[in-house]
């Protein structure tokens, strides 16, 4: 009935937007591999070095607890596009299996309703409810299996690629503290130097 038509066109819906963002996230996982051999110079094409881009301009704070919030900043806006359609999908996933049993009551309702009015003499009839409900349940989770595998797909694809952006960007955060203390440190140094001369 039309419930089945509607777990079908959810289930294609959410292969297709499933699809559609797993293709972006082998594209980044391709780019950013790219910029890792080669962060000399820092491309826009990928999550990382747009992130590294940011923290680049920002560089002229040396205050640590400012760089590390304009580093969690710059993150923080590229995890949306990394994760995007993640929610959808598994709300697909979700609905899918509700709906089937909405079809599966609806199948009983018509069958009782021709029991009620027509008796149990025509089997015919019962058998038009009962395959009602027993298909849009088979659609249901059909379509549900799919979605729950291409929304885990999807997960751990964008939690490894922000997992590698954030272990890069927290090694070249830690980088240019430990410059900054060491270039804070040489004049120091040579003042004390100085000092123990003149003593």
């Amino acid at each position: 009935g039309a419930v089945g038509y509607v777990v079908v066109a959810l289930g294609a819906l959410g292969l297709l937007v499933a699809l559609m963002q797993y293709t972006y996230l082998l594209r980044v996982t391709l780019t950013q591999r790219r910029q890792l051999a080669d962060l000399e110079r820092l491309r826009d094409d990928n999550p990382l070095g747009r992130v590294l881009k940011r923290f680049q301009v920002s560089g002229a704070e040396h205050v640590p607890e400012a760089l590390e919030a304009r580093l969690d900043e710059a993150m923080l806006a590229e995890q949306p596009r990394i994760e995007r359609g993640q929610a959808l999908v598994k709300m697909l996933a979700a609905i899918a299996p509700l709906l089937g049993l909405l079809g599966t009551v609806t199948g009983m309702i018509v069958t009782f309703q021709a029991i009620t009015v027509f008796g149990t003499g025509d089997p015919q009839l019962m058998a038009g409810g009962i395959s009602q409900a027993l298909v849009t349940t088979v659609l249901g989770l059909i379509t549900a299996v799919p979605l729950l595998f291409a929304h885990t797909a999807l997960t751990s694809r964008s939690r490894a690629l922000i997992s590698s952006m954030e272990g890069r960007a927290s090694a070249v955060l830690a980088d240019r503290l430990v410059a900054d203390v060491t270039s804070s440190a040489a004049p120091l140094t040579g003042a004390k130097r100085h000092a123990d001369a003149l003593a």
